[in-house]
């Protein structure tokens, strides 16, 4: 796809086909997040992939709003260092959001669906990824190919007009 056209097309996908994505589009999504933006070039962020059917289905759990993690081929946990303070927490929640729009891109590039989830318990979310006690794991992204309707450009997406969300040299 053209930049252009990956950007009108990506869109949450929470219903997935039953079927595996190729390591090397695995790769390649993790590849973009590994060079997204970071403030200082702290990139914070470490990755772990889950594609076990069981282990997704315990992962769907870390939050009331990831049940569709369960049936996702693939699902990117990021995880990163717990903030120190509040400038750390912004920073940190600034690059692990640009970590997750380069991955969903490069997802919606491939035709690969993607959905974004909070975790709450981290207790759960550590019992099943095994990251370390001084890390926390900030987000989920599910992937897998839309069972709905492929990924295409969305002439009229479900947004604010533009002229009401731009505004020239002043509000």
């Amino acid at each position: 796809m053209e930049t252009w056209d990956t950007i009108r097309s990506r869109r949450d996908v929470r219903e997935f086909e039953d079927r595996p994505i190729p390591r090397e589009h695995l790769n390649q999504v993790l590849e973009a997040g590994r060079r997204a933006p970071s403030s200082q070039n702290w990139q914070p962020w470490d990755f772990v992939v889950v594609t076990d059917r069981d282990q997704l289905t315990e992962l769907a759990g870390v939050w009331q709003g990831a049940r569709y993690v369960a049936g996702s081929a693939a699902t990117i946990a990021l995880i990163a260092p717990t903030p120190g303070d509040e400038r750390q927490r912004d920073a940190l929640h600034y690059d692990l959001g640009q970590a997750t729009m380069s991955m969903m891109l490069a997802a919606a590039d491939l035709g690969v669906g993607s959905g974004h989830a909070a975790v709450a318990d981290q207790q759960l979310a550590r019992q099943i990824l095994g990251f370390p006690a001084e890390r926390i794991c900030a987000y989920l992204i599910a992937l897998g190919y839309p069972a709905d309707r492929p990924l295409r450009p969305i002439e009229r997406p479900d947004r604010r007009p533009f002229e009401d969300v731009v505004h020239w040299g002043r509000w």
